[in-house]
């Protein structure tokens, strides 16, 4: 397992260079560093002078990948990609355009993301599997009928409608928590019981379904056949063998969400005006802040492939015959 882990771990490397230059293309496409001194400078008629000083401060008046006017290995180096992207690999996120500390930030937005991330996943999942179980178990019955028609149903309503509608409902009209904002200490909770809720209805309809399915198709299999003629309950059944059975596909999706968790909501952090990590990447997209979108790029490539790569152990710990090679 030791040397499947390394060679990941290799692997990873080229996948991160390939993110960074596709971020550095994406958004020097967009955004010329012209742009972004103009804007970052926040007037309307900025001055030549003014514009080559913002870039020179911060490293942009130099070429984007290859320096023509540089001897050896400065020829890379001495560029703009290199200078932005090469840190990022030790993590040296550095500062963004209003000189505050890219990993400060980071690291005092990660936890009001994860107190709205970790109960919506953990409450999430165990509402989800469990719906999942009982419309198996009702299957072809008319309770199934009613729990599909209810996920199809609430798969087809917008994420924004149950913002929008659970702010005007439990917070104008019933004034039961905060509409938006964010405390420290144990006050924040009343402000994240709502975007919980609305985390856990958004996606019961989708996760509900998808488990469901599984169930399904694990249900009609020659092993379930064999413990029924046993005598064991259905809901034995279910919870013991199907649910067991189930759980390669349930991690393939589970696991691979747990890095992800770390981003936060950027739609749910935004309308709820919660300080984040997720609209901490808004507010940097809206302000052009190439620093703070390359950082939080890069963060969630690292995190993707480290979920690969539990969800690969994980198998071996649901299911013993698989090797990992």
């Amino acid at each position: 397992m030791i040397t499947y882990l390394v060679r990941r771990v290799l692997y990873a490397i080229p996948i991160l260079i390939g993110v960074n230059v596709l971020t550095f293309l994406l958004f020097f496409i967009v955004n010329s560093p012209d742009d972004m001194a103009r804007m970052q400078l926040g007037q309307k008629r900025v001055s030549d002078e003014a514009v080559m000083r913002w870039k020179q401060e911060r490293g942009y008046d130099k070429p984007s990948f290859f320096n023509s006017q540089a001897s050896g290995v400065k020829k890379v180096t001495d560029t703009i990609f290199f200078e932005k992207s090469v840190p990022l690999f030790w993590f040296d996120f550095g500062h963004a355009e209003d000189g505050r500390d890219i990993a400060h930030e980071i690291r005092s937005r990660m936890m009001p993301s994860l107190a709205i991330a970790l109960p919506v996943f953990a409450v999430g999942l165990l509402t989800f599997i469990t719906f999942a179980l009982l419309m198996a178990f009702f299957r072809a019955t008319y309770i199934d009928f009613m729990g599909v028609l209810f996920c199809i149903v609430a798969m087809s309503i917008s994420g924004l409608f149950y913002i929008i509608g659970g702010q005007y409902l439990i917070s104008k009209l019933w004034n039961l928590v905060p509409i938006s904002g964010y405390a420290g200490g144990l006050n924040a909770w009343k402000f994240l019981v709502l975007p919980v809720i609305i985390g856990i209805i958004g996606g019961v309809g989708a996760s509900a379904r998808w488990y469901r399915t599984i169930f399904l198709e694990e249900i009609n299999r020659d092993y379930v056949r064999t413990a029924r003629a046993k005598g064991l309950s259905e809901w034995r059944v279910l919870f013991r063998h199907v649910l067991h059975n189930a759980m390669i596909p349930i991690l393939t999706g589970v696991v691979v969400a747990i890095p992800l968790l770390f981003l936060g909501s950027l739609i749910t952090e935004s309308f709820f005006a919660i300080p984040g990590l997720g609209s901490y990447t808004i507010d940097a997209i809206s302000s052009q802040d190439f620093t703070v979108v390359r950082a939080m790029v890069f963060l969630g490539s690292v995190l993707y492939i480290v979920g690969l790569i539990l969800t690969d152990i994980s198998y071996t710990i649901a299911d013993p015959r698989i090797r990992l090679q």
